[in-house]
């Protein structure tokens, strides 16, 4: 049955928040956007709105029948509470573990979907690491990597803050869950470096937090390891243990991140690599199935987009997509690793990750 969903909110509207809405309303939906300052050349309307003003908030969503949280993390939970008191599905972007773990505590009385974690990592990569390990009669390992990097990298940290730098820091600082030896366990963010190499390129990944999303919950007892880790150019890792915690930037994250974001300001030429490999076995034999993605900048509506916010941005926009044509619960707590790939890739914007190049020319 397909789902009510005509009117959107989106609300922050920053480098993947604007572009939610843009790809929102070339699907079809009505789309109206808040931010907490004001934003210009939108392509649907938009207000200020300060989230922590409940009464607001509850005012923005009057009429709509969904909401997409394009906020950073420490915002997003105000925002999931009033749509699940009033009854309209919740989508948002955060890697934040707390904030998941609060919106699925509610989820069990939810009268609509509730569907954190839709974006890059977690995401996309749940789900193609979920369709990867359906094709096993049992698992042995599920293995998700994921980096998003200037094309031209400079300087020794090799990195460019394309988005939220308060989200960087949160995945780099807190502890990330993983399944080793068969057992669910905390393990710190910056370790366990690996080498990597990605259609020729060698680049090394290391775990952060958040990237797994429900996953350790839904494989507990099914597999021997899971984990998640971000790739980033070699010597990355060392150089950001050595800031956050040789010199102590942990104790202060907001002023980490605008050291950061001066030091490696955004660039427009991005690359988002994408690795899922699991083993298992097939009529008896252990193989292994991998996929790899590389994804650079395209055009929408005569925009170019980075590659880091339009595989974020179509990522939510498809699910939200999918739950109104009816391919999803109507209501409840939706995990990403539960969310098919196909009819994923089928809808106007998960089509985008197979490669096409100009979305205008493909809506002609």
């Amino acid at each position: 049955m397909m789902a009510n969903i005509e009117k959107v909110l989106v609300v922050g509207l920053g480098k993947v928040g604007s572009l939610v809405g843009t790809l929102l309303q070339r699907a079809g939906f009505e789309v109206i956007g808040r931010d907490a300052r004001p934003v210009e050349g939108l392509t649907f309307p938009a207000d200020v709105l300060d989230v922590s003003d409940a009464a607001a908030l509850r005012t923005a969503l009057d009429g709509c029948q969904g909401v997409v949280s394009c906020l950073p993390y420490q915002f997003n939970l105000p925002v999931a509470e009033a749509a699940f008191e009033l009854g309209v599905h919740y989508f948002d972007l955060t890697e934040d573990v707390p904030t998941t773990n609060a919106i699925q505590e509610m989820a069990g009385d939810a009268k609509a979907v509730l569907a954190p974690q839709c974006g890059l990592a977690p995401g996309f990569i749940g789900i193609v690491g979920a369709d990867l390990a359906r094709q096993f009669e049992k698992v042995r390992s599920i293995e998700l990597r994921v980096g998003a990097l200037p094309e031209h990298p400079r300087g020794s940290m090799g990195y460019s803050f394309t988005w939220s730098s308060a989200g960087v820091i949160n995945e780099y600082l807190n502890d990330c869950e993983v399944i080793s030896m068969g057992q669910r366990a905390l393990v710190p963010s910056l370790e366990a470096v690996e080498t990597i190499h990605i259609n020729g390129l060698r680049l090394e990944a290391f775990t952060t937090s958040g990237g797994l999303g429900t996953m350790c919950e839904t494989w507990d007892g099914k597999l021997e390891t899971l984990n998640y880790k971000t790739m980033r150019y070699p010597g990355h890792c060392d150089r950001m243990r050595f800031f956050l915690h040789e010199l102590g930037m942990h104790r202060n994250r907001e002023e980490a991140g605008r050291i950061l974001v001066e030091a490696c300001p955004p660039v427009q030429d991005d690359v988002v690599y994408v690795h899922a490999a699991v083993e298992g076995w097939q009529s008896g034999d252990l193989q292994r199935e991998e996929f790899v993605g590389e994804y650079r900048p395209i055009d929408v509506n005569d925009t170019e987009w980075r590659a880091i916010s339009w595989t974020t941005a179509c990522s939510v926009a498809a699910v939200v997509e999918m739950v109104r044509a009816g391919s999803l619960p109507e209501k409840g707590f939706i995990k990403q690793e539960e969310i098919p790939l196909e009819p994923y890739l089928s809808t106007i914007n998960g089509s985008l990750y197979l490669g096409i190049e100009d979305a205008d020319e493909e809506e002609e």
